[in-house]
């Protein structure tokens, strides 16, 4: 009786072995569609983002200003340097398409 009740368990067990055999080839074969719904769905979130960048017809232009004082004093061969105002930076930008009319957005 003992030996029944071991090859049972044993046959369990190379049950379970190829079920999960089963579902590894299952994930696998499925793997391309789950990848292209997951692209599709990326470029469907990126397509929604708004307008995109046009390279030959946009116009950028940037200006940056820093401005700030110290004051610099040099005695016997040794300089101190004073900070008197905190140094501020200011970046104005500007952008736009031109010839908009001739462009193609697809």
């Amino acid at each position: 009786m003992f030996k029944f009740l071991r090859k049972i368990k044993g046959q369990s067990t190379l049950e379970y072995a190829v079920l999960i055999i089963i579902v590894i080839g299952a994930l696998l074969s499925i793997q391309v569609y789950i990848k292209r719904g997951i692209q599709g769905r990326l470029r469907s979130a990126t397509d929604d983002i708004g307008e995109q960048y046009s390279v030959g017809n946009m116009n950028v232009r940037t200006v940056t200003t820093v401005t700030g004082s110290t004051n610099e004093t040099f005695v016997r061969g040794q300089s101190k340097s004073l900070l008197l105002k905190d140094e501020a930076t200011e970046v104005i930008s500007n952008q736009e398409i031109y010839n908009l009319e001739q462009e193609f957005w697809g």
